[in-house]
């Protein structure tokens, strides 16, 4: 176990009841292990970004201080997309960023860089990335981003357009 350590997820979903999945997985990400949620954001809801040939996505972000480490973070993440329905053993690299009924992001673990197979920490898209940075600047603005020096600096360089809060209806 680690000192703790604020971590930062990004949650996505487009197929099935997304929105239901990401508040379920925000509600999962409450009962981890050694860990807090400290914050979610708002649901946003974005156009696919990759394949556009797909639904809008629901997107959120959540901060969490946790004692894990990246890789017992991740592993944990991966879980809670396993309960919320997402299958990746039959998965294919035509299949990258298309849809999905479930996927969880670890976005950020403090002002570490990870950079092993299966885990890169920050996340290596995450500055281009309106639908993950939109929602983790309303939780975490200030939060470091190695390279890009804080959460709302990154956001700054990128066009947020077609990125909406969605109302509680």
């Amino acid at each position: 176990m680690t000192a703790p350590v604020n971590a930062c997820i990004g949650l996505g979903a487009n197929i099935g009841h997304p929105r239901t999945a990401v508040q379920n997985a925000l509600k999962a990400l409450a009962e981890l292990p050694d860990s807090r949620l400290v914050a979610a954001s708002r649901l946003y809801r974005t156009a696919a970004w990759g394949r556009v040939d797909q639904p809008d996505y629901v997107n959120a972000a959540a901060l969490v201080q946790t004692q894990l480490t990246p890789q017992a973070l991740l592993r944990q993440l991966q879980d809670i997309e396993r309960n919320g329905g997402r299958r990746t053993e039959h998965e294919t690299a035509s299949q990258r960023w298309g849809p999905c009924v479930l996927d969880l992001d670890l976005l950020l673990y403090g002002e570490r860089t990870v950079n092993e197979p299966g885990l890169r920490v920050p996340h290596p898209w995450l500055h281009a990335r309106a639908f993950a940075l939109v929602p983790l600047a309303e939780i975490a603005p200030d939060a470091p981003f190695p390279g890009h020096g804080s959460v709302m600096e990154a956001l700054r360089q990128i066009e947020v357009q077609g990125v909406e809060a969605m109302t509680d209806s």
